[in-house]
């Protein structure tokens, strides 16, 4: 599907939900008004950052000023305090149809090597916070793949994920064919990559690709949910916790376990992790202060 970059008026004033997330987004960017996403912190102590795509009539298509936008979004709640896990998310009809193909179409092999094209897309897997896509609809080619560089996928009942650059003559290029294949499973993603097929969002929970599924109207209030239980441990704690499970994609059995163990001998310098233990004996709450 071939989209071009709408001018924010047209999108914003074209989104439902625009309205009231607009003014949140204008109190916390610190950059001036996102464009093309709409930002702002949700959750009863306002610790889950909370980033929406707005490309509507593009069906949330991933041009590359959106996902510089997102980039940013994330810098700012990376550097918040008080937030301990971000959610992304698009529309209902769409968490993102796939990149922009015609921002694509007619660049060169110069361009795209000598410049490393969607280098900085990668920006959502290094963050050090958990992040939990909330996918509604279509996730397809980038879409998909901006949903894999997430730590959790929870997936409303209608959502079809896919990698379909095999039929416009290229092939993923944001990490597709290996983070799908470390999710799925060698065949299943060999198949959707090399037809372009859709699974539906109980393919995928079967295959391993999401954790939950949950009715469409649903989806991003149990995905906020997610983020404050997160967000209610040990920020600290959680960074090497993410750290840890992170590494199993990355090393070997024996370096994974090696990583493992530094980091949990490393929560033993940590207040938290001694408030934590000691809440438990004392059979109270802990009160976290991430440090």
């Amino acid at each position: 599907m071939a989209f071009l970059c709408r001018s924010a008026a047209v999108l914003l004033k074209s989104s439902r939900t625009a309205p009231g997330l607009l003014s949140a987004s204008r109190l916390y960017s610190s950059g001036g008004q996102y464009e093309y996403i709409l930002v702002e912190k949700r959750g009863q102590r306002s610790n889950v950052g909370f980033i929406q795509l707005n490309r509507p009539k593009a069906l949330n298509a991933l041009c590359d000023d959106l996902m510089k936008e997102v980039g940013q979004a994330l810098d700012s709640f990376e550097a918040d305090a008080d937030v301990g896990a971000i959610v992304i998310t698009g529309s209902e009809r769409a968490f993102a149809a796939g990149a922009d193909i015609k921002e694509m179409q007619n660049r060169t092999f110069q361009e795209c090597y000598g410049g490393n094209f969607l280098s900085h897309w990668n920006r959502v897997s290094t963050v050090k916070k958990p992040v939990i896509a909330a996918v509604n609809g279509f996730a397809l080619g980038g879409g998909c793949e901006l949903a894999m560089m997430c730590d959790i996928i929870y997936a409303g009942e209608k959502a079809q994920f896919g990698q379909p650059e095999i039929l416009l003559g290229t092939i993923p290029g944001a990490g597709g064919t290996q983070r799908l294949t470390r999710a799925v499973g060698k065949s299943l993603a060999m198949e959707m990559v090399l037809t372009g097929d859709k699974i539906n969002a109980e393919e995928a929970k079967q295959s391993g690709l999401v954790s939950k599924i949950y009715p469409v109207e649903q989806l991003v209030s149990e995905a906020v949910k997610c983020g404050e239980k997160i967000a209610a441990n040990s920020k600290l704690v959680t960074a090497m916790a993410k750290e840890a499970v992170s590494g199993a994609f990355e090393l070997t059995l024996a370096e994974g376990n090696r990583l493992e163990k530094r980091l949990f001998h490393s929560t033993f310098a940590t207040e938290d992790r001694k408030e934590g233990m000691t809440a438990f004996v004392e059979k109270r709450k802990a009160n976290f202060r991430d440090n």
